[in-house]
């Protein structure tokens, strides 16, 4: 593990790569690029989690499935709602296309056509990307001066964690999924290596100058 980060984050969260303080002075110096990035991200993780609801492998989901995906849409879009009214109200726009290289290369590693073992990995890649958020948020939390993002900053970390958790969590009970664990271990170490090369920029997932 590389960088810092509080020992909370290292405690609670299985990151390989810890992200350093120096990444959450450099992306603060933009509030502006950073909230816009963070609500398109909002709003690709909601559509990925409607996305999941057809994605069970029988073709019965169980209502658990069904209610937890639609809550962490719900609460993906009430987070972009409410990211998108601070930055209208701070002069800004949302910019009409956006890019993540981070979430692209992760969602490559996805096994296409594997069935359940497909499934496993989409949802292992939404939980390292809540986690990273998480762990990501916690850092803006604790060093930006601006008291109303600071508070926003707090509360997404900790919706993040939740959601970092129901993601691993289902991934490990889909059915007739093999190598569960192995997977996972191997996932932790692809994002280690994929958010430590990404370009400095103002993002969530930017990489650090």
């Amino acid at each position: 593990m590389s960088g810092s980060t509080s020992a909370q984050s290292v405690a609670e969260l299985p990151l390989r790569y810890a992200t350093p303080t120096s990444w959450a002075a450099q992306v603060l110096g933009k509030p502006l690029a950073l909230l816009n990035d963070h609500a398109h991200l909002e709003k690709k993780a909601a559509a990925n989690a409607l996305e999941l609801l057809n994605r069970w492998p029988e073709p019965n989901p169980p209502e658990n499935w069904v209610q937890t995906m639609t809550a962490v849409a719900r609460d993906e879009i009430e987070h972009l709602a409410t990211v998108v009214r601070i930055i209208s109200r701070r002069g800004g726009r949302l910019t009409r296309f956006h890019r993540n290289a981070y979430a692209k290369a992760l969602r490559d590693l996805v096994r296409m056509g594997l069935g359940p073992n497909e499934l496993v990995d989409r949802l292992m890649v939404s939980a390292l990307i809540e986690a990273r958020s998480c762990e990501r948020f916690e850092l803006l939390g604790e060093h930006c001066e601006d008291r109303e993002l600071a508070k926003l900053y707090r509360g997404l970390c900790a919706s993040e964690r939740g959601h970092y958790k129901v993601f691993v969590s289902l991934a490990h009970d889909v059915p007739q999924a093999t190598g569960v664990a192995e997977r996972w271990s191997q996932m932790l170490d692809e994002e280690a290596a994929i958010v430590a090369s990404q370009p400095v920029g103002y993002g969530m997932h930017s990489g650090v100058a």
